[in-house]
């Protein structure tokens, strides 16, 4: 019997592949071996940076918070550390977003962390 060979398999894969590398730069979009290479290393950048998105957006969060408590005369490190004690279950997404949509509420938040920071003084 004859020796069955992959024939359209291979073909199919290797277009798909170098399909997906499309836009890569030189050979990179052109050779099987090297278009291979370049997609594993771009999935592996692609993992690494969905993290660091989040580290990113987490800075970002904290920086327009620092700015918002800054205009009211409070430290972030303060702000976050009495509406904690305050028992208030936002995170920094929202209370950026408060910060930068809705300031009067933010305004409240806070008159909501002084008053705890009285408290703390208080006790």
């Amino acid at each position: 019997m004859a020796r069955a060979r992959k024939g359209a398999a291979r073909t199919q894969a290797r277009r798909k592949l170098l399909r997906e590398a499309r836009g890569f730069y030189g050979t990179k979009s052109r050779h099987k071996q090297q278009a291979k290479v370049a997609m594993l290393r771009a999935g592996r950048y692609a993992w690494t940076h969905r993290r660091l998105r989040r580290r990113d957006f987490r800075s970002l969060w904290i920086t327009r918070i620092t700015a918002a408590c800054r205009m009211r005369g409070m430290r972030y490190s303060e702000f976050i550390q009495l509406i904690q004690r305050a028992n208030c279950l936002l995170n920094r997404k929202m209370l950026s977003q408060i910060a930068i949509e809705d300031p009067k509420t933010f305004d409240a938040l806070v008159e909501l962390a002084c008053k705890h920071r009285v408290m703390a003084k208080a006790a």
